[in-house]
């Protein structure tokens, strides 16, 4: 998955005088440009119109935004030497602000599950139409789930795919927590355990029986394994699956993308209270790869172990 453009939005902002008379704003990491609209002035003809001035408020109204969105500009750059290197830069970025999630990243070595630029700050191929995401949407992933991801506690991770994130998270719940991942081709979850094993945390939590990786439809969950403190999904649904609702313990916590395949789609928090009341909350604009049935991924005669 890849994330969209975060500042697309800012070229209108909320005050409606500044948004018709600044339409145009150009920008790159280390300037920003405001062009004028050059058409009718919005002010009164007696009233003489300060570019200067109404350039820097318009500045300042947009100043929030820009700071909060150059974050997610900035973790495209915490490419890593290696896994520590990569950790520490998603740290300097500010996608990294919790302990927890750091120890659990520096824990687990991402080159364990990819077989090319494991520490490139983006997403990477690992066959049968699927993909890992950039090291900057997991680090985001966790860290929204971080309340949830303590010792203890049961997660499901939906299209686990390599296998790592899963791995993450059995780091984050501890020796008496237990991490599901759920995958319906075959073929990925027999190379998950194989990267699974490979490092020597994830092999010890996989042989207690505290991370698990199974084969099944993830848009139906896991009730053997339910209810669940948290719930991660890792590529888009149409809509938000309601069985994955269902199989949140009260105080659990979904993250999922939703929206159509190459169409708009969002980043959705759905929090549930001890009441069993739903809340959803939107985070940001993504990109990421369909939520699917096997045979559309991946259909059975393509199947190939050379793809991996």
């Amino acid at each position: 998955m890849i994330m969209r453009g975060a500042l697309q939005f800012i070229s209108y902002p909320s005050c409606s005088a500044y948004r018709r008379r600044y339409r145009y704003l150009s920008f790159s990491l280390g300037s920003l440009t405001v062009t004028e609209q050059p058409k009718r002035s919005l002010f009164k003809p007696n009233r003489p119109s300060n570019n200067k001035s109404s350039a820097f408020k318009f500045i300042s109204l947009c100043g929030l935004v820009i700071v909060a969105n150059l974050r997610f500009i900035m973790a495209w750059r915490s490419h890593g030497s290696d896994n520590d290197d990569l950790v520490k830069q998603l740290k300097r970025n500010g996608v990294i602000k919790t302990p927890a999630v750091e120890r659990a990243l520096i824990t687990i070595d991402r080159g364990n599950f990819v077989k090319t630029n494991a520490y490139a700050d983006s997403p990477q191929t690992i066959g049968y139409a699927a993909t890992i995401s950039a090291p900057h949407m997991h680090a985001v992933a966790l860290e929204q789930l971080s309340a949830q991801l303590k010792e203890g506690a049961s997660v499901l991770d939906v299209g686990s795919g390599s296998g790592y994130l899963t791995a993450c998270m059995a780091v984050m719940v501890g020796d008496t927590g237990k991490a599901v991942g759920i995958e319906h081709i075959p073929e990925l979850v027999t190379k998950s355990l194989e990267n699974i094993k490979k490092d020597q945390v994830a092999s010890r939590l996989l042989d207690l029986g505290r991370l698990i990786i199974e084969h099944g439809d993830g848009r139906i969950g896991s009730p053997e394994h339910g209810p669940f403190d948290a719930i991660h999904v890792g590529a888009a649904a149409p809509d938000i699956p309601q069985a994955l609702v269902e199989q949140l313990k009260a105080g659990g916590r979904l993250v999922l993308p939703v929206g159509p395949q190459g169409g708009s789609q969002t980043l959705i928090q759905i929090d549930k209270s001890a009441d069993g009341e739903v809340k959803k909350s939107r985070l940001m604009g993504v990109i990421y790869v369909p939520l699917t049935d096997q045979k559309k991924q991946w259909p059975i005669g393509a199947r190939t172990m050379d793809d991996l």
